[in-house]
């Protein structure tokens, strides 16, 4: 697993720690959640898009 900076707007942030807390996970984990599904959505609309293996 790569690990990256992250610049993001205090309000989301916050936003994102009270999510984080209702579902049990680390903000961390959260973001990694919200990632996976906007890929999964993307994916689902533009097939082949992200295919890594080009």
């Amino acid at each position: 697993m790569k690990s990256v900076s992250l610049r993001i707007d205090e309000v989301m942030l916050k936003k994102i720690q009270i999510v984080a807390k209702h579902e049990g996970r680390s903000t961390n984990g959260q973001i990694n959640i919200l990632i996976r599904d906007a890929l999964e959505k993307f994916e689902k609309q533009h097939k082949n898009a992200l295919n890594t293996e080009k």
